[in-house]
């Protein structure tokens, strides 16, 4: 396992290819070979000619985890993501994050607007701005004695999806409280890199690709057709719409 020490926390990562590079940040409950070896995005992004990298966030995979919700700000899990950049000598990369890993894409591209170069925002629409991260019926599904026991439809979804991914539920936990913030509409205005909003046409968790990009200047929306939150990540439509806006930045 590759990784390295930031904050007191491990962090795992994996480094592929050649060329250009892209940082990849998953999304809650995954890891970096559910996300993106799985669904094909690391042979795809190589295949194009693209060095890929892709981290396991604090609180999954093989990276430390934390069991207080204040370790867990987008704010802190953004610095984990310039870290990697710092460690690895990059001093700015394409980045693409999905759900939990848009936003924290998002509050880097704020925070450091230097480090990115163009930024993919995954499965997180208007709800960056007009919601509050996932809801907190999700973390008590998580430490729900079992399966069998959590009765919300979503809850029960992402407590499936987590056993699945040989998550730290109660890791999740705290990581789903720590992560539900959102920006403001004049912040998101400062987003000044190029930008692609991703998003399902039948994702009901991420809200409006349109929206969000009709308030970032220059930036563009994709609707995936016919996709969920979950089906959505490894779609050939997102990745042709991701291929062509990478394509753009040469």
């Amino acid at each position: 396992m590759t990784s390295f020490s930031h904050d007191g926390v491990d962090i795992a990562f994996l480094d592929e290819g050649e060329g250009e590079p892209i940082v990849l940040v998953h999304g809650f409950a995954s890891n970096k070979e559910v996300n993106w070896v799985a669904p094909g995005w690391i042979a795809t992004l190589t295949g194009a000619g693209r060095r890929a990298i892709a981290l396991d966030n604090r609180g999954h995979g093989a990276s430390t985890k934390l069991y207080d919700p204040a370790a867990y700000h987008s704010r802190l899990m953004a610095e984990d993501v310039r870290a990697l950049l710092d460690h690895l000598d990059l001093r700015r990369a394409d980045l693409m994050g999905y759900s939990m890993g848009a936003r924290i894409t998002a509050y880097l591209a704020l925070a450091h607007p230097a480090r990115v170069r163009s930024a993919v925002f995954g499965g997180l629409g208007i709800r960056l701005v007009d919601g509050v991260g996932l809801p907190e019926e999700l973390a008590q599904g998580l430490e729900a004695s079992s399966l069998a026991a959590v009765t919300d439809p979503t809850a029960r979804t992402f407590r499936s999806f987590a056993e699945q991914t040989k998550s730290d539920l109660p890791a999740l936990a705290a990581c789903l409280r720590g992560s539900r913030q959102t920006l403001s509409r004049a912040e998101v205005e400062r987003i000044a890199v190029p930008l692609l909003v991703a998003v399902g046409s039948k994702d009901a968790i991420a809200g409006s690709p349109q929206e969000l990009a009709a308030l970032i200047p220059g930036a563009r929306a994709l609707t995936i057709p016919n996709r969920d939150h979950m089906l959505a990540v490894g779609d050939k439509a997102f990745k042709a719409g991701v291929l062509e806006f990478l394509a753009q930045r040469r």
